[in-house]
């Protein structure tokens, strides 16, 4: 290998490009949308709210607003033939494989697919956010052999997509807690998903290519797939309902102690970005106790103290975002593989903003590598193989 060049394994450290959409801010550890801590807006937004802030900019008024959630909601439904491709494809496969093709699907169907104007690409932004939730929903409940929900446009966002999702809008501190992950998920800068999306458009490729490359490359264990592998975490430590707070933290830190020992990898803990802590997860944890307040199972909080005290204590690392948003997940009733998809659905917004941001000052991503194979070497000639 050439020792002139200076290698950055995962880019790590490298600044690639700019963006106007997101940062992380050093002196307050705070994610911010377009400017705004990502905390208030959770608290204050509505989700359709913060989609528009990373999509335009700015918080909407109330027009634009109103404009918004009627294009949105009249979106929402899927197209039989869309519903044919999710139904032929396995019930067995992972939920991802099913929002990957969907993606397809949907960019096939959509009418500016090919037009690349800004005006035509939040269109199909706006519409491919729409969709998203029934996508979801839908193939959760197929698998588990229940009729599809069709949506509703008298609800929000957030209550529309557990409506289809469950039959039903649960309590009011649900959906507020499902708004709070949707928009704590919805960007993260140059993450390895939006920049996935953001190299793809580069080539000038649609905006649906895109979101599907940024689709297959969170599906990675080591980037979306970690909220699932929290609750497996769990599932192997066991979940007994009628198990003290106090017991299961025990027995949590009991099989921390025992992993980290075996120098296992735990998923939901640590992140590159962030040197003092995720700023999302007190937010999200918050969320969190309260669900557990609200469907009476302390018996999760335990597993979730244990192990995070745990890892501190041991490594002096501490969960990012996925640890907590788990747990909610489950007390929702969402079913572990479906936990991505989730992050999928909002986090649409955030690449979708990428590719427009990429695609209105372009340059195609196309970095050197060091070359670590043979030398120059040549086939012998005939003659000389004989």
């Amino acid at each position: 290998m050439s020792t002139e060049n200076e290698i950055h394994k995962g880019l790590a450290g490298v600044v690639a490009d700019t963006t106007a959409i997101s940062k992380v801010d050093p002196e307050s550890n705070s994610l911010l949308y377009r400017g705004y801590p990502v905390q208030e807006l959770a608290a204050r937004c509505s989700f359709e709210e913060v989609a528009l802030l990373i999509w335009t900019g700015e918080l909407p008024g109330e027009r634009e607003l109103a404009a918004f959630l009627e294009v949105e909601r009249s979106h929402r439904a899927l197209s039989p033939e869309l519903r044919a491709v999710i139904d032929a494809l396995p019930a067995d496969c992972h939920p991802m494989d099913v929002c990957r093709t969907a993606v397809s699907v949907l960019g096939a169907q959509d009418p500016r697919s090919e037009d690349a104007s800004p005006e035509a690409n939040l269109a199909k932004a706006q519409r491919l956010f729409a969709a998203m939730p029934a996508v979801v929903a839908y193939d959760q409940r197929r698998r588990r052999g229940q009729d599809p929900v069709e949506p509703r446009e008298d609800l929000d966002y957030c209550e529309n997509f557990l409506h289809m999702a469950f039959g039903e809008v649960p309590a009011p501190e649900v959906v507020r807690a499902f708004s709070v992950s949707m928009v704590l998920y919805a960007e993260h800068s140059f993450n390895c998903s939006t920049f996935t999306a953001r190299t793809i458009a580069s080539s000038l490729a649609d905006l649906h290519s895109a979101v599907t490359g940024a689709v297959g490359a969170l599906k990675g264990a080591l980037h979306g797939g970690a909220n699932e592998a929290v609750m497996e975490t769990f599932e192997e430590i066991g979940i007994r309902t009628d198990e003290p707070q106090e017991e299961a933290e025990r027995r949590a830190k009991e099989w921390m102690d025992a992993a980290l020992a075996q120098k296992r990898k735990i998923m939901g803990f640590g992140h590159r970005v962030y040197k003092h802590g995720d700023s999302r997860v007190p937010t999200m944890e918050a969320s969190l106790h309260e669900m557990i307040e609200h469907y009476g199972r302390p018996e999760l909080l335990g597993l979730y103290d244990g192990l995070a005290k745990s890892m501190d204590e041991a490594k002096g690392i501490k969960p990012n975002l996925d640890y907590p948003t788990g747990p909610v997940y489950h007390l929702m009733g969402f079913d572990t593989p479906t936990f991505t998809p989730l992050f999928v659905a909002s986090r649409i917004t955030g690449w979708t903003a990428h590719v427009m941001e990429q695609l209105a000052d372009n340059s195609l991503i196309r970095p050197l590598s060091a070359y670590s194979g043979p030398e120059e070497r040549h086939v012998p000639e005939a003659d000389a193989q004989a």
